[in-house]
């Protein structure tokens, strides 16, 4: 007789929350082509949603946009590339960061190295100095409704895997595509953009 053990069950279900999500070629979307998403949220009931985390938003940077919020710019507040999250809430910021920053209510931990937080104070600590020790911006995210993804893996969209820190935070945007493939170990011109289900 088997057992019912929430913890696994909860585990199943939400198997996408904390890794990355890489698209295949062929990708039919042209918004998610070549793309890597952090997925920061997924569950069977409530669908799911990520961060694109390899676009930048050209003309955009760091430095420049808080100093539209009016945010005070700092000598060494660092500057880096605003990425395009994905094509819902694109007024909306999200910051994915190292686990070495809380911003107590506001900050969700989606996994033990990774945490995300889309509040004002996160850019105030970040141009203050007193930020994550890694951060990535983007403006929007791409969410999907429920069972929508798993159809979408399952047409061969997308391949997922381990989010690696170093992929998410110190590989260059234009290289995590690719690097992400080499660490699943698959040779990104082997591929073809119309493979079957086997």
């Amino acid at each position: 007789m088997a057992v019912h053990d929430p913890r696994r069950a909860r585990a199943e279900e939400s198997f996408l929350e904390g890794k990355l999500l890489v698209a295949l070629p062929g990708m039919p979307d042209p918004r998610f082509e070549r793309s890597v998403i952090f997925m920061c949220a997924h569950s069977l009931e409530a669908g799911a949603m990520g961060l694109v985390v390899n676009k930048p938003i050209e003309g955009l940077n760091f430095r420049d946009l808080i100093g539209k919020l009016e945010i005070s710019v700092q000598p060494d507040t660092p500057d880096f590339p605003v990425l395009f999250g994905g094509p819902m809430d694109t007024g909306r910021g999200f910051v994915l960061h190292s686990s070495d920053y809380d911003g107590e209510d506001s900050t969700l931990p989606v996994s033990d190295n990774v945490s995300l937080t889309a509040t004002l104070d996160i850019l105030r600590a970040i141009a203050e100095g007193r930020g994550p020790e890694q951060a990535i911006f983007a403006l929007g995210y791409a969410g999907w409704a429920p069972g929508q993804i798993e159809s979408e893996i399952r047409a061969n969209g997308w391949v997922h895997c381990d989010a690696d820190p170093e992929l998410l935070f110190d590989i260059a945007a234009e290289a995590k595509w690719p690097t992400a493939f080499q660490k699943l170990g698959i040779d990104i011109s082997a591929l073809t953009a119309n493979a079957g289900n086997a």
